[in-house]
């Protein structure tokens, strides 16, 4: 019986994480075409994505990101290199320390966005 360790959350997160990126990517699609139903209807949307939720969503998608690909690099690594097994539960922290980096990094540099300074 799989026990739930490093392995089986870093799948989890990888699924939530890609399905959280294609989300964002079907939203991006939809406001970018809904200039074809006139400016009115388009900036509607685009102050629709000024509420702090939205904001504080811009994190998120880095941390979505970020986490994504290193943990893409992690399952490159497992799958096509002699230790990439032995060493993918270190690998696994190194991806989460970096997405955590990445993560405080984009909240530091949002922060003028996310208080509502432009």
């Amino acid at each position: 019986m799989y026990k739930g360790r490093e392995g089986q959350w870093a799948f989890l997160l990888h699924r939530i994480s890609g399905l959280a990126i294609l989300v964002y990517l079907l939203l991006h699609v939809f406001s970018i075409g809904s200039m074809i139903f006139g400016e009115p209807f388009y900036m509607k949307i685009h102050n629709t994505y000024d509420f702090v939720l939205f904001r504080l969503g811009l994190v998120a998608v880095v941390a979505a990101v970020v986490y994504h690909a290193f943990n893409g690099l992690r399952i490159i690594l497992m799958d096509f290199t002699s230790i990439g097994v032995s060493v993918q539960r270190q690998a696994w922290y190194g991806v989460l320390g970096i997405t955590a980096l990445a993560t405080l990094y984009a909240l530091i540099k949002l922060i003028p966005r996310i208080a509502g300074g432009y």
